[in-house]
């Protein structure tokens, strides 16, 4: 559902419940507020100028009769315990609102995260987690804060200025005509002013998420950045980007300010308008000057709620340009989804791969890979070798489910990509590479991604991955936080954890992109030789450019420019003499 403010309320439908008690409540709270500025008014016409009886005779009549502090002190514990009543019924009005506001802050983001969970890969890596994460921040509080507290006040702003105008009407019908009339006028030229203030919103949360963009790339890449001395350049950039913000963020809290204040201005010329009119009515006309002080009461009581009215049209302009900023994440493509799709990888331990014209751009333009032909059987051990650039490595993707193709097709056991869900592709098949990502978390967090295994297969695995020295050493073992991206283990110890992982997950088609470059030969031959046991009855793609790690391949395919140029056995293409392999190191 598109993210508009008439879709926000239609929303709040499904709190029916809530919104009939909040709003009743709402009533109430008013109808106490607005009645209070009658009684001291009418007391000085009743007690000081002795022009009627009708509170204090009635006050004799049901109760008893008073002196004159007696009828004060009455009424002014009438007049508290009125507005403590009406304290405590907005308190819960405010509450109500607000467990509404939060509830659907939460639905919108569960829906957004949703939205994310199945974004298409090629969409995601076009943006910065930071512009997304402002999104899901300050836009959605930007929305419940509309929601929870201005909506809530605008109802019993508009409440309390229908009320007071009933009041006033039948004080002094001409009078209260002519303040009900003007006081739109401020509500007009309020409404002038939001829209431009609204252009102004969005200038600033674009700044917004210019600078958590650039800072969340900063702090993602330091590591990089301090390797490669650029402190300097990219924290100068951080803070380009923060003064744009704060000239940005200036610009729109002083002219909304301005403009806020500007629309109060003209309220509140209007209210001395009101009160000289008042007075004039009263020299001149049959008001007392206790329903005057009541209407000067009024015109105070209406003083807050047209406040609320004006604010809200602010709150309104920002919420219009946060559902703007949602809609265009939104709007982002997402993963293809086949909902009965078959699951080829149920019948056999290994996987059969067939690609038929295989191509794919990630532009749409410029093609990466071009009419990819290749078939690999069932529980083949395989390598693609290709100098850097040739495409090896968007064809893994590919293979592993991460992108779909932009032409031809691959057949998995017989089956077509096109009738196959993407999540079921990644379920059986696991991509290694050449620098895994690992979690800021412990050890066993990264092993095993939070699934409940036993703890003798996760020590099996260690072993087969040849990770158990590592393991002895760590003062913490398993419990080990490995800090971001694993940075406290070397390059090697890294792609030996993203191995041992893969075991774990017991995939039945292993995509090794360089995924053991940073091992030594050794280690790496070790490594292997644990491995045969597990890759027996699965398919294994090696993609790597060292002779010892691709020369027991079953056959290996060469990648040129996007096309495979040739296939064979490592002895039928000579790679130990002046074949690929040579022309390729």
């Amino acid at each position: 559902m598109k993210c508009t403010i008439s879709n926000i309320i239609k929303s709040t439908i499904k709190y029916k419940n809530a919104l009939i008690k909040g709003n009743i409540v709402a009533i109430f709270a008013t109808l106490l507020t607005v009645v209070i500025p009658l009684f001291i008014p009418m007391l000085v016409d009743e007690l000081i100028l002795h022009k009627s009886h009708t509170l204090t005779g009635w006050v004799a009549e049901h109760i008893m009769p008073m002196s004159v502090t007696g009828y004060l002190l009455f009424f002014l514990t009438v007049v508290l315990i009125l507005r403590a009543l009406g304290f405590l019924l907005n308190v819960y009005q405010v509450k109500t609102f607000t467990s509404i506001s939060k509830d659907m802050a939460l639905n919108l983001r569960r829906e957004l995260l949703t939205h994310l969970k199945n974004l298409s890969l090629k969409e995601y890596e076009t943006h910065s987690p930071g512009a997304i994460s402002a999104k899901l921040v300050t836009d959605i509080d930007t929305i419940d804060a509309f929601v929870g507290t201005t909506v809530s006040k605008l109802i019993i702003s508009v409440l309390t200025l229908l009320f007071s105008a009933v009041v006033l009407l039948m004080i002094n019908w001409q009078l209260a005509l002519f303040i009900l009339i003007t006081n739109p006028i401020v509500v007009f030229f309020t409404a002038k002013l939001s829209r431009k203030v609204g252009i102004l919103k969005r200038a600033q949360n674009a700044a917004v998420e210019k600078f958590q963009s650039i800072l969340s790339d900063t702090l993602e890449l330091f590591h990089q950045i301090r390797a490669a001395n650029k402190e300097d350049y990219f924290f100068d950039r951080v803070e380009e980007s923060a003064e744009s913000l704060k000239e940005r963020s200036v610009d729109f809290t002083y002219k909304s300010d301005r403009a806020v204040r500007l629309s109060f201005l003209v309220f509140l010329g209007g209210y001395e308008l009101f009160r000289t009119v008042s007075i004039f009515v009263a020299v001149y006309g049959d008001l007392s000057v206790g329903l005057m002080l009541a209407v000067f009461g009024y015109l105070w009581v209406m003083m807050t709620p047209t406040q609320d009215v004006i604010n809200f049209q602010y709150a309104l302009a920002s919420a219009k340009a946060a559902c703007e900023r949602i809609d265009r994440l939104k709007n982002l493509k997402r993963e293809r989804r086949v909902v009965s799709g078959k699951n080829p990888f149920l019948e056999s331990n290994g996987v059969s791969l067939e690609c038929e014209a295989l191509s794919f751009s990630y532009d749409g333009k410029s093609m990466i890979l071009k009419n990819i032909n290749l078939s690999i059987d069932a529980n083949e051990n395989i390598a693609i070798v290709g100098a850097s650039g040739s495409g090896k490595t968007t064809l893994s993707n590919i293979l592993a489910g991460f992108y779909p193709p932009s032409g031809g097709d691959i057949l998995y056991n017989g089956i077509s990509y096109n009738d196959i869900d993407p999540k079921m592709i990644r379920q059986y098949c696991h991509m290694i590479l050449q620098s895994p990502k690992l979690f800021n978390d412990t050890l066993l967090f990264n092993l095993t991604l939070g699934r409940d295994i036993d703890i003798s297969r996760v020590k099996q695995a260690i072993e087969t991955a040849q990770l158990s020295e590592v393991v002895d050493k760590m003062e913490n073992s398993l419990m080990t936080v490995v800090g971001r991206d694993g940075i406290r283990l070397s390059g090697g110890q890294r792609q030996r954890v993203a191995i041992a992982r893969m075991i774990l997950l017991e995939p039945k088609l292993v995509i090794l992109d360089e995924s053991t470059s940073a091992l030594d030969i050794h280690t790496e031959s070790r490594l292997f030789k644990e491995l045969q046991k597990f890759f027996k009855n699965r398919t294994v793609i090696t993609i790597a450019h060292r002779l010892s790690t691709i020369e027991k391949a079953d056959r290996i395919f060469v990648l040129e420019e996007g096309r495979v140029v040739d296939s064979g056995t490592p002895h039928e293409l000579r790679l130990k003499e002046e074949g690929y392999f040579a022309r390729m190191v």
